[in-house]
């Protein structure tokens, strides 16, 4: 079974990552059954000679199923399933995504409204650069370690230490979800937009706007886990490159 060239429906088809088909895959076996809750899942080995993959691929997939709830990792001995689904609430690091989104929009919303207000020069030179790499970065381990400067950034603008301090804390699981919704729900080039608008309504001072932009922009990401996790990654039927034999 090959994963590793597969592609989503529609006119122009998205291709699909190796790592998606390969989660894909193996969220459908346990939620059909096929990995009963307490079994341990195939070896690495074997699940890389299944499914045609790289281990780095594999194990990117792994994870994503722990983030998810549906496995967990026991050192020494493998991966084994916890959960079946639904999937209600992922964990990114050591925090549940509803518990991250929450705190986000407390925090980020006024941010972006007191970063409109008070931004410097320099502030707004940081965030134009940000902006133009991340609209020309392709690799994806690249683009997320520059979304979470972004948020940084944006903090820093509002000139209030203790709010760069609070999107430190979270840093970690800000990258971790960012990875997840990148990969699985193609938010780079979305994503991009809505950080234009956040920057172009700082530029203005334009404080309401900076907050609508923040808030657009969370609840899109927000949309995005929701329908990732409920439904699944977007995935490719059996005749347009998913082998399914």
């Amino acid at each position: 079974m090959n994963l590793s060239d597969s592609q989503t429906a529609g006119g122009a088809p998205r291709r699909i990552s190796a790592m998606e088909a390969v989660l894909t895959h193996l969220r459908g076996a346990i939620e059909r059954g096929e990995y009963a809750v307490g079994e341990k899942l195939p070896s690495e080995a074997e699940l890389c000679r299944r499914l045609e993959v790289s281990r780095p691929v594999l194990r990117e997939a792994l994870r994503a199923l722990q983030t998810m709830g549906l496995t967990v990792s026991r050192t020494g001995k493998g991966t084994f399933v916890v959960s079946s689904g639904p999937v209600e609430d992922p964990t990114f690091g050591d925090y549940a995504a509803s518990d991250l989104l929450e705190v986000r929009r407390h925090v980020e919303i006024p941010v972006a409204g007191y970063a409109a207000a008070r931004r410097t020069a320099e502030d707004l030179d940081h965030l134009n650069h940000l902006l133009e790499r991340m609209e020309h970065e392709t690799d994806t381990t690249a683009w997320v370690a520059m979304d979470t400067l972004f948020h940084l950034a944006v903090a820093q603008a509002a000139q209030n230490p203790v709010f760069r301090r609070v999107i430190e804390e979270i840093r970690d699981a800000l990258a971790r979800q960012s990875a997840f919704l990148n990969e699985l729900g193609g938010r780079r080039e979305q994503s991009n937009l809505e950080h234009r608008a956040i920057v172009e309504a700082i530029v203005e001072r334009a404080r309401q706007d900076a907050m609508d932009a923040m808030t657009h922009h969370l609840a899109r990401v927000e949309s995005t886990l929701t329908t990732i996790v409920r439904s699944g990654p977007r995935t490719a039927p059996p005749e347009e490159g998913v082998d399914q034999t």
